[in-house]
């Protein structure tokens, strides 16, 4: 079975599960580890997720997974929290972590502050999303607040605090 198959096909059966349980989807990853394959579940909600949601949940997926054969190898399900630097790929994300620190890879190199400073990697408080556009106000040397556009982030995450 082709691997986004099998993600779509985990999808659609996990989402009616989560919204049962107040859980939020935050990535899903099937990946192939020698000649097992593993389903990674990381779930998030309001306030965090502890031990006793994860082990709720792969129960639950698990003993759907078994009925539905919908991955037809041996796998190793695991269900785990996004982690403190969890990423952030929804405006929904964006909206819910405003006041936060975040990192922010691009795609290609910009300038967004036209002041000469091309570069992919942006690291500030997150002020806001509005029509697909991130606000950061900067908290390197450069400073400043700086707009990138939702399409041309690669990667962004929470940047955790000590």
């Amino acid at each position: 079975m082709v691997q986004g198959t099998v993600i779509d096909r985990v999808n659609a059966l996990l989402q009616p599960i989560l919204d049962e349980m107040g859980l939020e989807l935050t990535d899903l990853e099937y990946v192939r580890e020698g000649r097992d394959s593993t389903l990674r579940v990381f779930i998030d909600k309001e306030g965090g997720i502890n031990l006793d949601d994860c082990a709720a949940l792969s129960r639950e997926l698990g003993a759907v997974l078994e009925v539905e054969d919908v991955v037809q190898a041996a796998y190793r399900l695991e269900v785990s929290s996004p982690g403190l630097d969890r990423p952030l790929k929804t405006q929904k994300d964006y909206e819910r972590f405003v006041g936060s620190l975040v990192k922010i890879k691009t795609y290609e190199k910009l300038d967004p502050d036209q002041r000469g400073h091309e570069r992919k990697t942006f690291v500030g408080k997150l002020l806001g999303f509005d029509n697909g556009l991130v606000r950061l106000e900067q908290n390197d040397k450069k400073g400043g607040v700086v707009v990138l556009p939702l399409v041309a982030i690669a990667k962004s995450n929470l940047e955790p605090e000590f």
